[in-house]
């Protein structure tokens, strides 16, 4: 396979699954915030520090307000990562390998683009936003699905995976990032009020809910949610298990010991959780070291399998 193809796939399934998690987070938060008491102080703002882009968010708006921040999150052309940004960037790699994609895919990613672009109003308006973004959810979903039942498990599907548990895990840890950034930094009373309802929205942020009721059959709070999506080998949007399935996608591909080892190296890294105390400061620079390390892996893949030169294989 070409490197250029390789590293398209690669991207427009990264791209995807970005796609799916905007929309994801935002639904959530939405709920999250409506759900809360009103003495919580919990800001859409917190949705821009999620997604790592304070600096580029500050330099656009002065109002940290709803609607600017769905402006940047869903629409906004100056933000490389938002929806629709994200979902053009799709379409465009798919375009140029649609020899290697089931041909049911083009049609699709463009349905999405001409839906998300045309009704983006709805996203960005609160009264219209859950059915917007589920649509959005759900067609990412068919997507996904249509590559599952259809594409070859060849080397462009290793990377498709590559892609997608790169973006996933890189999600998850973002979240959880958060979730513990605003426990360590709200006062002991409107934390009694804030672990009703923080601890079960990040696990449906993660559609995570049901299974991990199931699997750990223990009340919803922060240590349980934590090591759920942290640890759980079984549940596709946990760390570990995103993390296993680069390294078995890697593992089909030439020259992938490198990449294998940054995987080990993240696996390797671990944080004692007992009590509630233990999600604190030193939990989000746990997190913090998992998305460096994230992103030295992702550098490993460019490295080995997209730096060639035109012409030459991944």
């Amino acid at each position: 396979m070409l490197s250029r193809v390789a590293e398209r796939l690669f991207w427009s399934a990264r791209y995807l699954e970005r796609v799916e998690n905007t929309a994801r987070l935002v639904s959530v938060y939405d709920e999250l915030l409506f759900d809360l008491p009103r003495d919580v102080k919990v800001t859409w703002f917190n949705l821009i520090e999620i997604n790592g882009c304070v600096e580029e968010f500050t330099n656009i708006y002065k109002d940290h307000g709803e609607k600017n921040v769905m402006r940047f999150l869903l629409a906004k052309e100056d933000n490389p990562s938002s929806l629709l940004n994200s979902l053009m960037m799709v379409r465009e790699n798919i375009r140029t390998t649609r020899d290697v994609v089931p041909e049911e895919m083009w049609e699709l990613i463009n349905e999405l683009c001409m839906y998300a672009r045309n009704q983006i109003q709805q996203g960005i308006n609160r009264s219209n936003r859950y059915a917007y973004l589920n649509a959005v959810i759900e067609s990412c979903q068919k997507i996904n699905g249509l590559l599952t039942n259809t594409m070859s498990r060849d080397e462009g599907w290793s990377f498709v995976m590559l892609g997608r548990y790169v973006e996933r895990a890189d999600m998850n840890t973002r979240i959880l990032d958060s979730a513990a950034t605003l426990k360590s930094s709200t006062t002991d009373e409107e934390l009694s009020l804030l672990n009703q309802v923080i601890w079960a929205k990040v696990l449906k942020s993660q559609s995570a809910y049901l299974s991990f009721q199931r699997t750990m059959r223990s009340e919803i709070d922060g240590v349980s949610t934590c090591q759920f999506l942290l640890t759980d080998e079984a549940f596709p949007r946990t760390l570990v298990y995103c993390l296993k399935q680069i390294k078995n996608a890697a593992s089909y591909l030439p020259r992938h010991e490198g990449v294998v080892v940054a995987v080990d190296k993240i696996l390797a890294n671990t944080y004692s959780m007992e009590t509630d105390d233990d999600i604190n400061r030193d939990f989000s620079g746990y997190l913090n070291d998992i998305q460096l390390a994230l992103i030295e892996m992702q550098n490993e893949i460019r490295e080995t399998w997209f730096h060639f030169k035109r012409g030459d294989a991944a």
